[in-house]
């Protein structure tokens, strides 16, 4: 509850808006929600819940503030570098409002904690980065029934949306199959722009409050796409899917942790590790860097052979299928597609180097990769 004339007027632009006033902020101040990620989207988010006077605030994240993250991140400074994510979150959100209760949790999100963390609140905001995540608080938000307010980004584009909410869809509705690895780059890929998770995470959180005062039209049944490079904002219908193994007529689906594969062969191309790559190496192999040249900006890798991924079709005579080629990108996901792709015309002698290049500037200071 709130507690008197200092309440009054911090929040007194809230108490003005005739959804919200009095008893909406005092909705706000007995509310509870977990942000899972504390990162891009998690950021603006967790600001402007804070701001609001969500009650009390859990944040899930294990992951530590990267030089890379201060373009976007803007809970963090270059004094946070190193630093655990939601330790330093729960900090700035304190200082910015110290009448709030924050919970700081750095640990992973995973099925061993999802269900139990998820039943603790009243509204999830996922500012996670990967499909597995993604899948896992849908699931977890459908079967402890609590909204799922969902998030994501990538260079320009965002998607905002609401899953699991009573008679909406799920995120398995909209993606029944996790999309094919290598066309979906991360942003430590393929990039995304700064103010871009502002904009999103900003969605989300609107759409956090609007759930928790039960004012408005919530973001449920339908998908908001956000071109940032153009700045269009169109919207697209949603429906539940009978069929849905998870909400569905006939669910099927009893816990968490489940990632709906795509049915897809095997993969043919056998992984190396670092160690093995200077073996091939020394043995005459060909490091094949098929990052695109924007990418290249970032770093170049000495002795290196570079074709991007998006010509290496048009450029295979050039390489000789005698010889030896080791294919790797920034982190590895479209050097697997490159891979099994020289492999399928013929090249007998193809690897993949797992967790790509950025594992191999992490140990060899003779170049750097950003």
């Amino acid at each position: 509850m709130m507690a008197g004339r200092r309440d009054l007027r911090r929040y007194s632009r809230h108490l003005l808006i005739p959804e919200v006033g009095l008893a909406g902020q005092e909705k706000l101040a007995r509310a509870r929600v977990l942000v899972i990620g504390a990162g891009g989207l998690g950021s603006p988010v967790l600001a402007y819940l804070a701001a609001a006077g969500v009650g009390r605030i859990v944040i899930v994240d294990d992951d530590t503030v990267d030089e890379t993250n201060l373009q976007r991140q803007i809970l963090y400074d270059t004094a946070d570098v190193g630093k655990p994510k939601a330790h330093r979150a729960a900090e700035r959100l304190r200082a910015l409002n110290p009448q709030i209760a924050i919970d700081a949790l750095a640990t992973r999100f995973d099925a061993a904690n999802a269900r139990e963390l998820v039943r603790l609140v009243d509204v999830v905001v996922d500012g996670s980065d990967t499909f597995s995540t993604r899948y896992l608080v849908n699931d977890a938000c459908v079967l402890e029934g609590k909204p799922d307010v969902h998030g994501s980004i990538f260079r320009f584009d965002g998607q905002v949306s609401i899953f699991g909410a009573p008679g909406g869809p799920c995120y398995r509705c909209l993606y029944p199959e996790a999309p094919p690895e290598h066309l979906v780059p991360s942003c430590s890929e393929g990039g995304v722009l700064g103010v871009l998770a502002g904009i999103v995470g900003s969605f989300q959180a609107a759409e956090a409050i609007k759930l928790l005062l039960e004012i408005g039209t919530p973001l449920i049944g339908r998908l908001l796409l956000i071109d940032a490079l153009d700045a269009r904002v169109r919207e697209v219908r949603i429906a539940r899917d009978p069929a849905c193994p998870l909400c569905g007529d006939a669910p099927s689906i009893t816990g968490v942790g489940s990632v709906p594969e795509r049915a897809t062969p095997p993969a043919t191309v056998p992984d190396l590790d670092l160690d093995a790559l200077d073996t091939v190496l020394e043995a005459g192999g060909v490091l094949l860097d098929v990052r695109e040249p924007h990418e290249r900006a970032l770093g170049e890798v000495p002795g290196a052979l570079a074709i991007p991924v998006t010509v290496l079709e048009a450029r295979m005579h050039e390489l000789d299928t005698a010889k030896t080629y080791v294919v790797a990108c920034r982190v590895g996901s479209k050097s697997r597609w490159a891979a099994e792709r020289l492999k399928e015309a013929g090249f007998g002698r193809v690897y993949h180097l797992r967790d790509g290049l950025l594992a191999l500037a992490a140990r060899d200071a003779t170049f750097d990769l950003f």
